[in-house]
Order: structure tokens, then sequence, then C-alpha cells
């Protein structure tokens, strides 16, 4: 959970553990990691989140990045059940939380 000031709080047994959380975004992500869609947004541009969106990268759905171009750009990504293959700036959009295996 993000509480206010940007600060990553996390349940556990013990109590409430706080990290500072940096902001990630899906072109940060490395080839075989998994992420959770956090929020899509794009200044001044909401076609861009609309296409997103319809791509399936909504908050809450699970995306994995499959494998970098050899220049680092397009990115593949695999997201409900299809892949799909995103510029990095398009992948910047999306915010992420990175998935613990």
């Amino acid at each position: 959970m993000i509480g206010s000031g940007g600060v990553h709080e996390e349940a556990s047994a013990r109590g409430t553990v706080v990290t500072e959380a940096a902001p990630r975004s899906l072109a940060d992500l490395v080839p075989g990691a998994r992420a959770t869609v956090a929020l899509v947004v794009a200044d001044g541009a909401p076609a861009m989140v609309r296409r997103l969106h319809d791509l399936g990268f909504t908050p809450g759905a699970v995306v994995e990045a499959v494998r970098r171009a050899p220049l680092r750009d397009p990115i593949l990504y695999r997201v409900k059940d299809y892949e799909v293959c995103l510029r990095r700036a398009q992948a910047a959009c999306v915010h992420i939380v990175e998935v613990k295996r």
C-alpha cells in the first residue's frame, strides 16, 4: 500500500514495514521480471492512456517483460494471455509495482 508522501507501507506479522518507494515504470522492468500495473499516465496525451488501457495495461493487471530488442527498444511484454511490443516512451507511461517471486 502506498501511503502519504510516496512511502511504501507493507503489512507483516510483526507490524507495518515502511520503506521509500521509488517510482518505477514498465520501461525499467528487466526481461523475466513480473509486475502489477498501478497507474497509467501520459502528460497531455489522453489518447496514449486510452490505447494502453485498450491493450490490457489496466490497474491490477500482471505484466511480464519477455525480451528486449538489441538496442533496448522496443520491448516485448506479456499481459492478459497475449504479447504486446511497446517502445520505451510508451512503457514509461505505465507505473508499476514489482511482484516478488
